[in-house]
């Protein structure tokens, strides 16, 4: 009896201490559960904002604003291109990419015989001993400008040792264009005059060419100005591409302090040269590991790079090209004929060349295979910053907002 009595005080007493409700596995799913549901929420909310991104686009880039999200999404990329990432040798092309205005070929990669001939840049020489019709040679995309192109491209294959990856290359006369930098929805992230997000309609007559700016801000401190106003400082030490306000565009290494001068129009930075004078930075690398030419695949996985350049006579050029590690982009810009140049955004979602005719209305046409934007992209609002090619109009250069 008494024992009985002493067991029901101690039952009675073990009550009291584990209250219902506070049993441990009920209060282990309590605690985790208010993380899952604030992710759900941050998700939530983050997903129903505007987006120009696809809904697996969308999804990755929460994933990596999440703390250590960046790292998971990295990683799987770099598994995923390191599996896909093609062999050395295969089968050769047997033609090219068709770029640029339908018509002949000029023969021997020569502009066609015409007084205008010596405003063309001289043809990209090939790689391979046995070229394919047209490889390295520039068609226009439109009517000339004050008797010249202003906006030409081409095609080639880079490396011996990959025979079926091509270059797809822009060459843009500074003479009869004009270049203006535009800030995205998103990108960058605290823009001075964050603009339409898109080409003007304004402007829309005189559209020549867009394409994807650089790294984005996080990813480097990457500054860009507008109009003398500062979207995000400029950092010294930075490739920095200007558009100054008489119609010139360079590359150089940043040391103006945070804000462009009243001489230049725009600015954008993008990580560090990886041509410089005509030679390669001796930094560039393929270390997995090496966050300063675009950690997020790892430098040794070969994924779509996009670049550009300045030739000797301070026109652009744009380089877009799949399978690349920066060294054989930088090698690419080189070869086109760039003495200076920088990387631009990296991977299959960003990379976007677009050119645009203007018979009986707008047309655009995406220059490179590019299955994940539309040649629509900067027609509409979108979330990352881009440059336009416009044709040139007198007087001093500025970014034209409507």
């Amino acid at each position: 009896m008494r024992k009985a009595r002493r067991r029901h005080r101690w039952e009675r007493r073990r009550a009291r201490k584990t209250p219902v409700g506070r049993h441990p596995v009920c209060s282990v799913a309590v605690v985790l559960s208010v993380p899952v549901a604030l992710l759900a929420i941050s998700y939530t909310r983050y997903m129903l904002q505007p987006t120009s991104m696809s809904f697996g686009e969308r999804s990755a880039e929460w994933l990596r604003g999440m703390p250590g999200g960046n790292w998971a999404v990295d990683e799987s990329e770099h598994y995923y291109y390191s599996w896909t990432a093609p062999k050395p040798g295969g089968p050769q092309l047997k033609k090219l990419p068709s770029v640029g205005l339908a018509g002949p070929t000029p023969a021997h990669g020569r502009p066609p015989a015409t007084k205008t001939a010596s405003t063309w840049p001289p043809p990209i020489k090939p790689v391979f001993p046995h070229p394919l019709p047209g490889e390295g040679v520039w068609k226009p995309t439109g009517p000339p400008i004050n008797g010249g192109p202003p906006v030409l491209v081409t095609t080639f294959r880079p490396e011996l040792d990959y025979p079926q990856i091509v270059a797809y290359v822009a060459w843009f006369d500074h003479t009869r264009t004009a270049l203006a930098y535009y800030p995205g929805r998103y990108e960058p992230p605290n823009a001075a005059v964050r603009g339409p997000m898109m080409v003007p309609y304004g402007q829309r007559s005189r559209l020549l060419a867009t394409f994807n700016a650089g790294f984005t801000y996080s990813d480097g401190d990457n500054g860009s100005t507008d109009n003398g106003l500062v979207n995000e400082p400029l950092l010294d030490g930075k490739a920095t591409l200007v558009g100054y306000r008489n119609g010139d565009v360079a590359i150089v290494t940043w040391k103006g302090g945070p804000n462009a001068g009243p001489n230049v129009a725009w600015a954008r930075q993008s990580l560090a040269p990886i041509v410089w004078h005509g030679k390669l930075n001796p930094e560039l690398n393929t270390d997995p590991n090496s966050p300063q030419w675009g950690y997020t695949l790892g430098s040794a996985v070969r994924v779509w790079r996009t670049g550009v350049g300045i030739d000797r006579l301070g026109n652009l050029i744009y380089v877009v090209a799949d399978y690349q590690t920066v060294i054989s982009l930088a090698q690419i810009l080189q070869h086109a004929g760039a003495v200076d140049a920088m990387e631009f955004d990296i991977n299959p979602e960003w990379h976007t060349l677009i050119t645009y005719t203007h018979h009986d209305g707008l047309h655009p046409t995406m220059v490179e295979p590019q299955p994940m934007q539309s040649p629509d992209r900067y027609l509409v609002p979108d979330d990352r910053d881009f440059f336009a090619v416009y044709r040139r109009l007198p007087g001093p250069i500025s970014v034209p907002f409507s």
